[in-house]
């Protein structure tokens, strides 16, 4: 290879990483402003709870059915359109929402939304994986600043734009022009430069291949291991995440402003330890660090639920906010380091395990409503002692 060409190739891989990383940056900007958003769509929809527990549930549910699929064709070679099509999904998804105007309209947009952000977001991921296949928990750790700086600025910008007099539905607007931005310049770039997934033994040549390599990658013991660690340290991070404020309100006894604030005190010292994991990664090996981590979050978090000081509360939630922030990327980057040439199948056995992750929260909202929440908060310890299981077995 010439040196033109080489510098073109290094040029070209940059700008790719760069154009994922700001990918993954607007999709947790607008789940950032999506949350946030809930109470405002709610009072200009005139939705019920149930509407509420639907718009969550409904799309959700066709995505993972449908991500699977996509998975499987990214790995025959659709990588570079089913990225496209998902962004002008994702575009259109974002405009039908500033659009709506009662329920059935915005149900139909977050059906859209879903599994086109799985097209863009996931296999973007995917893609950004394959661009260096030996500094996967690397990249994975640089993607997850990406999508924590988007998930802290969200709430900001939707707070921004009602302190200026706009309305929710000019901040989904401005979300879908800039997605077009972000789909024209990647349509400028080819994927010729990143590992194919004919580099596996045997190739994928058809879409049963695809799913008889997918089935087989689940009987491997090293696969179904960072897959079930990656289920189980959910339990300290969005699963925590989503029980925090409630847990403040209910059993600590805040209002609804300091929930708020212990919230913003996770996602904070969480986005820290995002940006101190990466050159963190260059010195240390991940699994050393998660080992680490797993042991002094399991001395932490206990002490978080019995110590009753608000202030202290705060700053130990703080630290494990800080402690977990590389836990997802780290697993992550190890599950597809162990399923090498096949990026697009690691996002379709996530979504097959997301399916049976996803009902944990179910499990848990019903321990809360039989044995109180304070009860069920001690079962996310199940998280680093799994993980110190999984881990210290490891070979």
């Amino acid at each position: 290879m010439s040196l033109d060409n080489k510098n073109r190739m290094t040029r070209t891989v940059i700008v790719l990483t760069i154009i994922f990383l700001a990918i993954e940056v607007l999709d947790e900007l607008v789940d950032g402003v999506q949350g946030a958003a809930y109470p405002l769509i709610r009072n200009d929809l005139h939705l019920s709870y149930l509407q509420v527990g639907l718009l969550l549930t409904v799309p959700n549910t066709i995505s993972s059915l449908i991500e699977p699929i996509v998975g499987i064709l990214g790995d025959l070679g659709q990588r570079r359109q089913l990225i496209l099509s998902g962004g002008v999904g994702f575009a259109i998804a974002l405009l039908l929402i500033s659009l709506s105007d009662h329920f059935f309209g915005l149900l139909a947009a977050q059906v859209l939304f879903y599994p086109a952000s799985g097209c863009f977001v996931n296999l973007s991921q995917a893609t950004l994986m394959d661009i260096e296949p030996t500094r996967h928990e690397q990249n994975m750790a640089r993607w997850a600043l990406a999508g924590s700086v988007g998930n802290v600025i969200g709430p900001v910008t939707l707070a921004a734009a009602i302190a200026l007099n706009q309305s929710w539905r000019s901040v989904f607007l401005v979300l879908a022009v800039l997605t077009v931005f972000l789909v024209t310049i990647f349509f400028k770039y080819p994927l010729t430069t990143l590992t194919p997934s004919s580099h596996i033994d045997p190739p994928i040549q058809s879409f049963n291949q695809g799913i008889h390599q997918a089935i087989n990658a689940l009987k491997r013991p090293s696969v179904l291991r960072w897959l079930t660690l990656l289920q189980f340290s959910d339990l300290m991070l969005d699963v925590l995440r989503g029980f925090l404020a409630l847990y403040f309100v209910d059993i600590v006894g805040t209002n609804s402003t300091q929930a708020s604030w212990a919230i913003t005190v996770w996602l904070g010292f969480g986005l820290v330890g995002d940006f101190l994991l990466i050159p963190l990664l260059e010195r240390v090996q991940g699994l050393a660090y998660l080992r680490f981590s797993a042991i002094i979050i399991l001395c932490l978090y206990p002490t978080f639920l019995v110590i009753s000081n608000i202030t202290i509360k705060l700053v130990i939630l703080g630290l494990l906010g800080f402690l977990n922030a590389g836990w997802y990327s780290i697993l992550q980057g190890r599950l597809y380091t162990a399923m090498p040439g096949q990026s697009g199948t690691v996002m379709t056995l996530n979504n097959l395990a997301g399916l049976v992750g996803g009902l944990i929260p179910l499990a848990l909202g019903w321990v809360a409503t039989q044995y109180g929440l304070q009860s069920t908060m001690w079962l996310l310890l199940a998280a680093p002692i799994a993980l110190l299981i999984g881990l210290f077995t490891d070979g």
